[in-house]
């Protein structure tokens, strides 16, 4: 039986695993219409286990010092093991699907068989709802949303087998560069395609510095400095005992227009307007609960994977955490926002992405003893974690049927007991919080809190509808590249 080492950054999420903090990757996807299960299957086997040989392998674990698990193909391999089927009870809705997902994030997978499940549910506002759990040392949480979107396609009635549109005469490099990637993975290409488009992009974007940002000595030696001497947290409610149990929940879809509106009106990013009312939601909740501090830290994804090519069919993870201080101690929304925006733009700069990546891997190839308390004190330094997944920027269809949303939560590891996902699709933006249930017992509120400080932001900085004017103008000017501007 063919068998493939796993990478040290693999094995370190691996065994990160506990009984009170799972690292699975929780994704819940919705549908305007009933989904037909055969399909689904079918889809499932020819792009997801088809396509990546990790869901339909097994994790070994080695007895060897200093050498971590492998993979193997899984002899018993029956995808009707990893499919299962649930109906939620009437009224069907937002809340009936959200304690069931806050079931599911509690419930661990079963380690003799590939690390994942999905689950088909019914009834969900007159359509259905996929729920799917994938660990995380089969990849990160940026490569496991392309996965999902993956299983889409641009129209509702396509196959399962995806065809290459003819190659345009013209074609720019982007364009070339999507037009390969669709050659050779089918479908897998549009949700690439999204994470690269204007407007809501992963919150730590590398952009072109990458190349240079983990070759640089003096740099990587600043940043390990810091993380290093880096001390825990703030203590907080969002830090204490945690239970086995997990509560999820999210916003209605907000427009992401908006928010580009009022990021034009206060000359910051999209992702500034909605770290911003994350920060303002967290404000008025832990005020709530008295427990409110200066600043807190989440850890911050940071993708070190190309997004112009396909997934391998390995997968893997490949990125680094980043520290964001989020200022909720700040009263004024304006000066908020301004500090929010200096505190984006200098992790931008920096290595730590990379240099984390790097310590990660370390973690993977210790003892378990050593890494369990390495772990820890390396998550002790933050208290939620916070993932922003650009999704398309159309609709998109699987099996048939529209998808109306979608939502990937990270895992939290150690101590870490939150975590908060910012998705957009289809000019929507969905924000979605998993949590503790004893720390954070009520995470409605934080995302009500989130609706509302974007509310006031607006008022604060769209006024009789010039941001939108300045938006239609640039929007003009991008259709027109040649007009001589005045």
């Amino acid at each position: 039986m063919a068998r493939q080492q796993m990478s040290s950054a693999d094995a370190a999420w691996l065994h990160m695993d506990r009984p009170t903090n799972l690292m699975v990757i929780t994704s819940v996807m919705w549908y305007e219409d009933v989904l037909d299960g055969a399909r689904v299957r079918e889809l499932v086997a020819e792009r997801l286990v088809g396509r990546y040989e990790r869901f339909r392998q097994r994790v070994v674990e080695s007895h060897l010092p200093l050498r971590t698990p492998h993979w193997e193909d899984d002899p018993n391999f029956e995808l009707e093991r990893h499919i299962h089927h649930r109906a939620l009870p009437a009224p069907g809705g937002d809340r009936e699907l959200q304690e069931l997902v806050s079931e599911l994030m509690s419930t661990q997978l079963d380690h003799s068989k590939p690390l994942w499940d999905m689950y088909l549910v019914d009834n969900y506002r007159g359509g259905s709802a996929i729920v799917s759990r994938m660990h995380h040392c089969i990849a990160d949480g940026i490569a496991l949303a392309r996965v999902m979107l993956s299983l889409t396609d641009e129209q509702p009635d396509a196959g399962i087998t995806s065809i290459a549109p003819p190659p345009s005469r013209k074609r720019g490099p982007v364009r070339r560069l999507a037009h390969e990637a669709r050659t050779a993975a089918g479908s897998v290409t549009h949700a690439a395609e999204a994470l690269a488009h204007e407007g809501v992009e992963v919150l730590v974007h590398p952009r072109s510095e990458i190349g240079h940002l983990a070759g640089e000595a003096a740099r990587d030696a600043r940043a390990l400095r810091k993380i290093l001497l880096m001390g825990a947290d703030t203590e907080s409610i969002f830090k204490g005992e945690m239970r086995a149990t997990r509560r999820a929940a999210w916003s209605r879809e907000l427009d992401l227009g908006e928010v580009k509106e009022i990021g034009l009106g206060a000359e910051a990013t999209v992702n500034d307007v909605l770290v911003t009312a994350l920060t303002g939601s967290l404000r008025h909740y832990m005020r709530r609960r008295a427990s409110l501090v200066g600043q807190v830290r989440a850890f911050v994804p940071f993708n070190l994977r190309p997004l112009d090519r396909p997934l391998p069919s390995t997968l893997g993870n490949d990125f680094g955490l980043v520290f964001l201080t989020l200022p909720v101690g700040i009263a004024r929304t304006r000066e908020r926002l301004r500090a929010v925006k200096a505190e984006m733009d200098a992790i931008k700069r920096s290595a730590e992405g990379p240099v984390a990546y790097g310590i990660l891997g370390l973690m993977g190839l210790t003892p378990l003893e050593v890494e369990r308390m390495a772990v820890d004190m390396f998550a002790a330094k933050g208290s939620m974690v916070v993932t922003n997944v650009p999704g398309p920027r159309q609709p998109v269809y699987f099996a048939g049927s529209r998808v109306g949303g979608v939502l990937v939560w990270a895992p939290m590891s150690g101590s870490v007991a939150m975590s908060v996902s910012i998705m957009s699709y289809n000019g929507r933006v969905t924000v979605g919080v998993m949590s503790d249930a004893g720390l954070v017992p009520d995470p409605e509120r934080i995302v009500r809190g989130f609706e509302q400080e974007l509310r006031r932001l607006r008022r604060l900085y769209v006024r009789d509808g010039g941001a939108q004017a300045v938006l239609r103008a640039r929007r003009a000017a991008r259709r027109s590249p040649g007009r001589p501007r005045s």
